[in-house]
């Protein structure tokens, strides 16, 4: 729940009171999204989410889905397809893969000749009778649905319509729930679109520390093709401009592996004809072709949680960040002033960072033990000052 400010420094209990409660304090483990009705979350809580000739498959049906209206990648190489496989079915106990967006199919068939059990989520009608029809080759390996991954369990249900449920649509699959400790369940795979990347990208890490939708199963195993501007965000920012909430997230939750870089150019692209004619479109798709897309392996770590990091304080470290990364060249010290009521000098001493530490130089390991830290402190009832102004932003 939300409390008084009581107690505080003239400067914070000054914010405390100012614009509309802006600050408040929240009381650790006490105030979470889900106790506040969908209707009135904010911010991150709101997320939206002409095939080509091929060899393989001249008898695809050529008309575009109405419902379709941004353009999506697929894989129509088989080349590419084995160099998939390979990295996917490893030798591990797991043969179950959720494959998104498949299209024509041909990752698809590499799997199931591989052996694999296959979840073939398409969002588009026009593939769905030819995977259909695969599947009924496979005797019984493949399992063909029409929805959108992208919209499974959105987190706020006034806003997507319909609600795709992900524990109904999967429960007759087979797929196997794993204690957190123990393997992985489920493997996903699939092109991540370029249309509204980034909220897809957010909606993921909230799904993973919040062990909602597909990882209510477990540490379920992601195995995206992404561009090369967000998979150095994500794994390795070599630029300190490149360094932002999203990389200590993902590098706090998951051992990242870039395991293939493909040129744009081995993808293709399927669109509607309205969108083949528009000459904007047309320039941005060459400038796509011109570059790569990175395939990426996302296991979440078996000690992602711990005592004082939990699925259900998840969106206090998540606060905790984004408010550090706003002013990123600022000190830390500076940045924990604003953050929590405990005493600054103390934390810094029980996290061994110096005062002249900015947040660019903290990795992602320091920033989940100054979150612990803080957690833990004794004899603070209230641990951290909440600006809901940060609920606006995506960085």
């Amino acid at each position: 729940m939300w409390i008084p400010v009581v107690g505080l420094p003239p400067r914070l209990a000054l914010s405390a009171f100012s614009g509309a409660g802006r600050f408040c304090i929240l009381r650790s483990g006490a105030a979470r999204w889900k106790d506040v009705p969908a209707r009135n979350r904010r911010g991150l809580s709101d997320f939206q989410p002409q095939l080509l000739p091929s060899e393989c498959f001249g008898d695809l049906p050529a008309g575009a889905s109405k419902c379709r209206f941004e353009p999506r990648r697929y894989i129509l190489s088989p080349r590419l397809a084995k160099t998939v496989v390979r990295y996917l079915l490893k030798q591990d106990n797991c043969k179950m893969v959720l494959e998104f967006n498949p299209g024509p199919g041909i990752l698809t068939q590499a799997l199931l000749q591989r052996g694999a059990t296959v979840i073939a989520v398409e969002s588009d009608k026009t593939f769905i009778p030819h995977l259909e029809s695969l599947g009924k080759k496979m005797g019984g390996k493949l399992h063909v649905l029409h929805c959108d991954f992208f919209k499974l369990d959105p987190r706020s249900y006034g806003v997507i319509k319909p609600v795709v449920n992900s524990k109904l649509l999967l429960q007759n699959f087979g797929i196997e729930t794993l204690p957190w400790s123990k393997g992985i369940p489920l493997k996903v795979v699939g092109i991540f679109p370029t249309k509204n990347e980034k909220k897809m990208i957010w909606k993921l890490l909230h799904d993973i520390y919040s062990c909602t939708s597909l990882y209510r199963y477990g540490r379920v195993e992601l195995n995206l093709f992404i561009n090369e501007m967000d998979c150095q965000i994500m794994a390795n920012p070599q630029k300190p401009n490149l360094y932002h909430a999203l990389s200590v997230l993902w590098q706090v939750a998951c051992e990242i592996k870039l395991l293939h870089v493909e040129p744009c150019s081995s993808f293709d692209i399927h669109a509607q004809s309205k969108q083949l004619e528009n000459p904007e479109w047309r320039e941005s798709s060459e400038q796509q072709t011109q570059q790569n897309l990175c395939f990426i392996q996302l296991t979440p770590r078996r000690n992602l949680f711990t005592k004082n990091l939990t699925p259900v304080n998840y969106d206090v470290f998540f606060h905790m960040l984004k408010q550090c990364f706003m002013k990123r060249n600022a000190k830390l010290i500076d940045h924990l002033n604003s953050l929590s009521p405990v005493d600054a000098m103390d934390i810094l001493k029980k996290i061994k960072q110096k005062k002249t530490t900015k947040i660019t130089k903290m990795y992602p390991t320091d920033f989940k033990h100054l979150f612990e830290t803080i957690e833990c402190s004794q004899n603070y009832t209230c641990k951290w000052l909440y600006d809901d102004f940060m609920e606006e932003v995506v960085i």
